[in-house]
């Protein structure tokens, strides 16, 4: 008994770690879709998931954060974009209301 006790103590323990993970691929994921929607093609733009310390040194822009906001998420947009349709992109994350 004591055994599946600490046993599930231990996976509950864990379980945070990996949830972590893929929560920034999936805001990342998340904001590609609603800039997609917006219009800009995936060419068009690249989004990279830095630590917060690092922000300053990827240039672009902060479109979001994940990580327990440990991380940002900085939007660049690439050399194939169309300016007309890759003004500021209209995004937030899965953490923002609705």
């Amino acid at each position: 008994m004591k055994k599946t006790l600490l046993a599930g103590l231990a996976v509950m323990m864990l379980a945070p770690l990996a949830v972590q993970a893929a929560t920034c691929e999936s805001v990342k994921a998340d904001i590609t879709q609603k800039i997609v929607a917006n219009g800009l093609p995936e060419s068009g733009f690249k989004l990279d998931i830095v630590p917060n310390d690092q922000v300053d040194q990827a240039g672009g822009q902060v479109v979001g954060h994940c990580g327990n906001d440990t991380q940002k998420i900085i939007y660049t947009k690439t050399a194939g974009a169309d300016d007309a349709t890759a003004a500021s992109p209209k995004t937030g994350t899965s953490q923002d209301s609705q």
